[in-house]
């Protein structure tokens, strides 16, 4: 299936490892261009030479609490490949912690980074796209329910979703998507910490894959090949919506 992404620029942001990295890889091998970016330039170096072609792959360190960011991605990927087509936009994973446990201080930081710096993003890259494109927001399947020891997650990931469905219904008229994905057990970094902050990572696992109906803990690959097709021309009656990568652990249809 061509995808119809040969040539296309997109953006992503927490590219250098994980989900944002895993699309960047399935984005460059269906022939997109990427800009990748992180906040430790070391990793943005290794994430681009790891995609294997400085024709494709551009990386630049970037944080999203900093307002001129968004502005930097997009200049970089017109300057560099003379378009734009499009933005995954993955952040890190807050702090764990109940809601009512963690910080004033946690909250704040978070804000600005899950929540303001991926809006920020998303309206900066959705103004710049001229001819329709496509912005997908990494988000977790807290969006549908509630996890356990993630309060900050619980807390901001539903209201992204909404300012997602609300900008998809603004910038629908000028064939602009906008998609939230839903992320559940894939082994990331993050999964890693967090099975290893339960103090029995083995245990932590085998209960985890028992909640999951294909019974495993998903790949970063198997994310990244559903967050290219959503990206890509072949997905250009879908948007508004939010798709849940969770191997079928959600319950709700």
């Amino acid at each position: 299936m061509d995808l119809g992404l040969a040539d296309r620029v997109y953006v992503l942001t927490g590219a250098s490892g994980g989900l944002g990295f895993a699309t960047a890889e399935q984005l460059v091998a269906d022939g997109a261009r990427v800009v990748v970016s992180a906040r430790n330039p070391e990793r943005v170096a290794a994430a681009v030479e790891a995609l294997g072609d400085p024709l494709r792959a551009i990386g630049l360190t970037a944080d999203l609490t900093d307002p001129a960011t968004p502005e930097r991605l997009v200049a970089a990927a017109r300057e560099h490949f003379g378009r734009l087509d499009g933005a995954l936009i993955s952040v890190g994973g807050p702090p764990p912690g109940t809601a009512a446990t963690v910080t004033d201080e946690q909250w704040r930081e978070s804000f600005e980074t899950v929540f303001l710096g991926s809006v920020r993003l998303a309206r900066t890259v959705a103004g710049a796209l001229t001819d329709g494109g496509a912005i997908g927001l990494v988000l977790s399947t807290s969006v549908r329910g509630p996890l356990p020891g993630l309060g900050i997650s619980n807390g901001l990931r539903p209201g992204l979703a909404g300012v997602a469905k609300d900008m998809a219904d603004e910038f629908g008229p000028r064939g602009v998507r906008v998609v939230s994905l839903l992320p559940g057990r894939i082994m990331t970094d993050r999964n890693r910490e967090l099975l290893a902050g339960s103090g029995d990572p083995e245990r932590a696992r085998a209960q985890a894959e028992a909640a999951i109906p294909l019974g495993r803990i998903g790949d970063p690959a198997e994310f990244g090949k559903v967050a290219a097709f959503l990206l890509s021309p072949a997905a250009g009656y879908v948007t508004g919506i939010t798709v849940p990568v969770d191997g079928g652990a959600l319950r709700g249809l």
